[in-house]
């Protein structure tokens, strides 16, 4: 049997479900990792399915690849763009785009696994592919762990994994060390005392409060962290009011944090806490404000001596030159948990997903061009060749380098 990845992809980018609502796709990997012959165990955390090829002796080797999309209203003019919609975890109804590429990793897992599957005879241990819900929403791979999932398949004694990137198709980045950022983001409701606009004099002015959070809020980057660390704060929402001449009771702020040290993460975090319960206070607030952690990422660390060794197997899988090293960046994943929970080593590479012509100064200055859509844009629609094919042959080179 051979996968024709390139229909599988286009069916997957025009199907995308949220966050734990991914039943189309799971039952689609389900379906052809059983014609493959793999052990399949489906229903994990809901929507997790993981095939196991047991194949002699050797190390286990988990590949995994993250299955949902997102709530983006598909732009990029593709005969297989996205129309559909869904309903999100507030009960909104919202449409569905695979801005973030998971239709990628999907199938370049689909394909290695077929791969290994049809090579069996060239390698010994047990392969693990592991296909994640909820990426996005920052619980996925912590909810199969609290659902057992080391308990229904083998524990690996390596996690490997890519992610789809806005850089030249054919390439790979791959990063020893942190590699990606924790992530927070936090809700924080500002209690005032609401009434007439003519009278401020009669409230306490949750909008005004929140102005001198958010204002404050960016002296902590500035002034707290040290120049040779890196943080982002961002404040991405803002929500108060009804009318232009109400005074609202409350407001709202919707923070989004980024770090890539544990200590700064815990002294930006700390500082967010105390700036905005001081400026509550400053403005007489009638309540104490409330501070709630949403999604929370941890730091995605690549483990250095895991890392050399397949920064070589993928550079002879994709040629030389072709592997390169990004450094760390600010976005984040979840994908760490399943090596932590494992107590394994931890690899994890970016895959380029662009048309390489778009890109002709890029080895020269390592500079990606300002009209490329980044991850999440409504633009965002990677090639699909040579961006499969090297997907697979990534994943593939990869997993034998450890299996015996």
């Amino acid at each position: 049997m051979t996968l024709d990845l390139a229909a599988i992809y286009r069916d997957l980018h025009a199907h995308p479900e949220l966050a734990f609502q991914e039943h189309r796709t799971a039952g689609i990997v389900a379906g052809h990792l059983e014609s493959l012959g793999y052990a399949v165990t489906t229903g994990i955390a809901g929507t997790g399915v993981v095939g196991v090829l047991s194949n002699g002796d050797g190390p286990t080797v988990l590949l995994r690849a993250d299955i949902d999309g997102l709530p983006v209203r598909e732009q990029t003019g593709l005969a297989y763009a996205s129309t559909d919609r869904g309903v999100d975890h507030d009960g909104t109804e919202v449409p569905l785009m695979h801005a973030c590429g998971h239709d990628v990793h999907v199938t370049c897992l689909l394909g290695a696994a077929e791969r290994l599957a049809e090579t069996a005879a060239e390698w010994s241990g047990t392969l693990v592919v592991l296909f994640q819900p909820a990426e996005e929403w920052g619980g996925g791979a912590e909810r199969m762990v609290e659902d057992g999932l080391y308990d229904r398949v083998p524990r690996p004694d390596v996690v490997l994994g890519q992610h789809v990137a806005p850089f030249p198709a054919g390439f790979a980045g791959l990063h020893a060390g942190v590699a990606m950022a924790a992530a927070d983001s936090i809700d924080i409701t500002l209690h005032g005392s609401g009434g007439h606009g003519s009278r401020p004099e009669t409230t306490i002015d949750p909008v005004y409060l929140a102005a001198n959070v958010v204002a404050r809020l960016q002296g902590i980057v500035a002034r707290e962290i040290a120049p040779a660390d890196s943080a982002v704060v961002t404040v991405g929402q803002i929500h108060a009011g009804t009318k232009n001449n109400i005074i609202p009771p409350l407001a709202e702020l919707g923070l989004s944090v980024r770090t890539l040290d544990e200590a700064v993460r815990e002294k930006v975090l700390g500082g967010i806490e105390r700036i905005t319960r001081a400026e509550a206070a400053a403005s007489g607030s009638p309540a104490p404000p409330e501070i709630v952690y949403a999604e929370r990422f941890p730091l995605t660390v690549n483990e250095p001596a895991a890392t050399a060794r397949t920064f070589a197997a993928l550079t002879a899988a994709l040629g030389e030159g072709r592997v390169i090293d990004p450094g760390p960046v600010a976005g984040s994943e979840d994908v760490s948990v399943l090596a932590t929970e494992a107590d394994a080593p931890l690899v994890f590479w970016f895959l380029g997903g662009f048309d390489p012509a778009l890109f002709s100064d890029f080895l020269a200055t390592g500079r990606l061009p300002e009209d490329v859509p980044s991850n999440h844009s409504p633009h965002f629609g990677p090639i699909i060749e040579p961006t499969l094919s090297s997907g697979v042959a990534a994943l593939e080179a990869a997993a034998r380098e450890w299996l015996d």
